[in-house]
């Protein structure tokens, strides 16, 4: 093999490998390009159905309930991207990290089964890995 053709296969070698490991999603997709607007658009507190929100949405990444036995439906998603150092030979294997954005849709339900209130948030997020950051 020669030095032009193993150049080829190392550039596609790395290129291949940014590819697989430059970024990864988590979670209900349904909420991936939602906003506050768009959110408020589609549920009334007061009004829409769990049955409604469900049909929206999916199942719920988590179910739980409050003291006094109202549930609370919580979707989630969360995009994550490997930052610069990750990609650096050795330095890697101490410690790398990524980046990124969880989104957050919490719903409550009054005991009739419709939206009490709602919120959606979005918040930055980091991941560190390696032997140094532990």
């Amino acid at each position: 093999m020669n030095k032009k053709m193993k150049q080829v296969i190392m550039v596609g070698t790395v290129s291949l490998a940014f590819l697989v490991t430059g970024c990864a999603s988590t979670g209900n997709e349904s909420i991936r390009a939602e906003s506050g607007d768009t959110i408020k658009s589609k549920i009334e507190e007061g009004k829409t159905t769990q049955a409604q929100v469900q049909a929206l949405f999916g199942a719920p990444t988590s179910t739980s309930f409050t003291d006094s036995g109202l549930e609370i439906w919580t979707y989630s998603f969360t995009k994550m991207s490997a930052d610069a150092i990750s990609y650096v030979p050795i330095v890697n294997m101490f410690g790398g990290s990524s980046s990124g954005t969880r989104k957050s849709l919490v719903v409550m339900f009054d005991k009739k089964n419709i939206v009490q209130r709602y919120s959606i948030n979005e918040s930055e997020v980091t991941q560190k890995t390696g032997l140094l950051n532990r």
